[in-house]
């Protein structure tokens, strides 16, 4: 059957020689010439000797048909060659690394089947390699393509009756999977097999032993969707295929015939294969072999997420900027808080570090598990309400603009302020007020009357768009969609945008995008903020003088070395953040859970701040942390405050802003207003208690000496009286009213 067109092309030719016109016509004209009697015998011979030729030519025609048929039924479809088969090859895995080089994890894009990256012969265990052959095709080597020795058996054993063991080599296989219309379901007539062989002697004609050997341990598949020795190994023994023992081999092997066949069967064959008596231990190995399929990552699975956000392609291999050790550390730190702090009171958390001075994003973790009920979303780059996080960045834009100093009084007590949805009445954590702090103790306190304060100073617009030339991209409303409520973080933004802008105020107030991958631009930094501002918020950020009546002097936020660092909770207890920097690094952690319901007994310190705490001191263990240089156009002053407010220190200034002392504005300086009872307040009466001995004091600030107050319709005198309401159950309206008439402030409030 070897080259049957060739031979057949050959023939036709022959057939036409021979069949050449006038062989027969030839000689009855030169009969023609002869008598009569001659004549007539030489028609007849001529008419005969035509008729002879016709016949001839018809059977050759025949079989000439009969050979074009079979040739055109046997031709089997063209095969690439080796080296356009393995270029094609597409894992259905994509793999990530870090900086350098070492594989951190792998994600499946590819779910039509499973395949790991082409494995070479030299990286199958030569064990292997020989037990597959001699179960699957002994005389490999020997044989053109064809075992012909092999298909006379199947003839005998047919002809006995007995069960044909088949004869396909892998040649032959190989074929198959290159063109599967030839081992294509329902493909078993004589036809089919022709087609095969043919194809089997193509390959061998175009490709070495070792290509077709190579080229058949990679496209069989061996359980499942597991293509490949590689998928294979991995899948079944939790090995490489250059791991593989004998047993092991001999296992896969005796799937081959059939992939799906149950651990009894398997142990049947991988006996009969090895050709030993006592074998009863492949039973448990074929049973164990085809349990719970194993992991097929050869990698550490530390960066799961960011493996699903960046590995988007089959065979994708991409370099990050991550550095594994840190990462490693970001992990451990978080689950060890976690866990601490149980399921019941915060399930999530994620972890950014970032290289200041290049970008490069060194740990990146998305999610731990664990006690998650939502493992798979990513938290460093989900959106998130902010809290009081972005605080930093409000303080910077007012010391900037020259609205205040570090020093600066701010009044720590109730506001009420008119917006378009009703009045809004900023609270504190602790729903307690501090009265007049300095602007340094209101920021490392995390106060939040004195931040929505600065916000009048600064403008809603002004600040909106300052957040969002620092990276915060989520932020697509203008000022007024999130109102007075952004100095306290309404807004939602990322961990990883919380990362790049705390770093751009370790900068010097200067903002660059994050570098994920090695191949990611390295962009020039841009100015957003002076560096006098910057550094002045990042001393305040550093003191932990100023943050001790709010968090005491021996917080989790304290540490052997310079760093700023701020915390911050969202509405509801939903978000934990600690977020801060030294001269090198960047440290943003989140905790809270991914589903969006309150956590439990979690504070701005015993949340994420731990964490915070335990990166830091493992990234700067072995190195010397230096407090970034003060930039020109900074002052130095010792300061005291008029009436005790604070304890004198020393104090920075921008140049041309300093004061010796500080003292609050006096009441002829502020607004007039109501302090007491805050508007929307409800109180409650005592039916224990005489209805006439039960009053509610009314508070005013600034200078009212003109001023006069009227509780609904009822005038109740001057306002700095200090009068007392005496109100009867329902809504009343206070109202502050200058001399001219005019209402100056008003409250309202509700009695039950």
């Amino acid at each position: 059957m070897r080259d049957l067109g060739a031979a057949l092309r050959a023939f036709r030719a022959q057939v036409r020689q021979t069949l050449s016109a006038g062989a027969g016509g030839g000689l009855a004209a030169r009969l023609a010439g002869l008598g009569p009697r001659l004549r007539r015998r030489a028609v007849a011979f001529g008419q005969g000797l035509r008729t002879t030729r016709g016949m001839a030519l018809a059977g050759l025609g025949l079989t000439v048909a009969a050979y074009a048929g079979v040739d055109y039924a046997t031709l089997p479809p063209p095969l690439p060659g080796y080296a356009q088969v393995r270029g094609a090859w597409r894992p259905s895995e994509a793999w990530l690394y870090d900086r350098d080089g070492h594989l951190i994890d792998s994600a499946r894009v590819d779910f039509a089947t499973r395949r790991l990256g082409w494995t070479p012969l030299d990286k199958v265990a030569p064990v292997a390699r020989e037990t597959l052959v001699g179960a699957e095709d002994r005389r490999f080597y020997r044989h053109g393509g064809v075992d012909w020795l092999a298909l006379l058996g199947v003839a005998r054993d047919r002809a006995r009756g007995a069960r044909a063991r088949g004869a396909s080599t892998l040649s032959m296989q190989v074929a198959g999977f290159l063109a599967p219309e030839l081992a294509a379901p329902g493909s078993r007539h004589l036809w089919d097999k022709l087609r095969q062989m043919r194809a089997a002697w193509a390959l061998e004609n175009g490709w070495s032993k070792n290509q077709i050997l190579e080229a058949y341990l990679n496209l069989a598949g061996f359980r499942g969707e597991a293509q490949g020795i590689g998928a294979a190994a991995l899948g079944l023994f939790g090995k490489t295929p250059d791991a593989l023992a004998r047993d092991d081999a001999v296992l896969l092997a005796a799937l081959l015939p059939e992939p799906q066949a149950d651990a009894g069967i398997v142990a049947r064959r991988a006996c009969a294969i090895s050709h030993e008596r006592d074998c009863g231990r492949f039973a448990g190995e074929a049973a164990s072999m085809l349990g719970p399929a194993r992991s097929l990552a050869l990698d550490p699975g530390l960066a799961p997420h960011l493996a699903d956000r960046l590995l988007t392609r089959p065979g994708l291999r991409v370099t990050t900027t991550l550095d594994r050790r840190i990462q490693q550390l970001a992990i451990t730190a978080l689950r060890r808080q976690l866990q601490g702090l149980g399921g019941a009171r915060a399930r999530d958390g994620a972890v950014v570090v970032i290289d200041n001075a290049s970008g490069d994003v060194l740990a990146y973790v998305g999610g731990i598990g664990g006690a998650s009920t939502a493992p798979s979303v990513d938290g460093a780059n989900a959106y998130r309400q902010a809290g009081s996080t972005l605080k930093p960045f409000l303080y910077a834009q007012a010391i900037e603009k020259g609205y205040l100093t570090p020093a600066s009084i701010l009044e720590d007590s109730p506001v009420q302020l008119d917006t378009a949805s009703g009045l809004y009445v900023p609270q504190n954590y602790d729903r307690g007020f501090k009265g007049p702090v300095s602007a340094r103790t209101a920021l490392a306190g995390s106060l939040n009357v004195p931040a929505v304060r600065t916000l009048l100073l600064v403008g809603v617009d002004p600040f909106r768009d300052r957040l969002w030339d620092t990276g915060f991209r989520g932020m697509t409303e203008d000022g007024q969609y999130y109102g007075f409520s952004l100095a306290l973080g309404s807004a939602e933004v990322t961990l990883l945008e919380q990362a790049d802008a705390y770093r751009s105020l370790a900068n010097g107030g200067r903002w660059s995008p994050l570098r994920l991958t090695a191949a990611d631009p390295r962009v020039a930094l841009r100015a957003v903020t002076t560096p006098q501002a910057a550094w002045l918020v990042a001393d305040m950020m550093a003191d932990p003088n100023a943050r001790a009546a709010t968090f005491g002097l021996d917080s989790a936020l304290r540490l052997p070395f310079w760093a700023a660092v701020k915390t911050g909770t969202s509405k509801a207890m939903r978000d934990n953040w600690c977020i801060g920097f030294t001269d090198r690094y960047t440290v943003a952690v989140w905790v809270g859970n991914l589903e969006g319901d309150p956590m439990r007994a979690v504070s701005g310190t015993s949340g994420a701040a731990p964490v915070w705490r335990d990166l830091m001191l493992a990234l700067n263990a072995d190195r010397k942390v230096v407090p970034p240089p003060m930039p020109g156009g900074i002052e130095r002053r010792a300061i005291t405050f008029a009436d005790h407010i604070e304890q004198p220190r020393v104090e920075y200034f921008l140049a041309g802003t300093a004061q010796a002392v500080i003292a609050a504005a006096p009441a002829s300086a502020r607004r007039p207003r109501i302090t007491n009872p805050v508007s929307g307040s409800v109180y409650a009466i005592d039916p224990d208690i005489p209805p006439d001995r039960q009053r509610l004091a009314v508070g005013v600030s600034g200078e009212v000496t003109a001023h006069r107050l009227v509780l609904d319709r009822r005038d109740l005198g001057a306002a700095d009286s200090q009068p007392q309401i005496l109100a009867a159950p329902g809504q009343h309206r206070l109202r502050l009213i200058d001399v001219g008439g005019r209402v100056v402030d008003q409250v309202f409030f509700t009695v039950r």
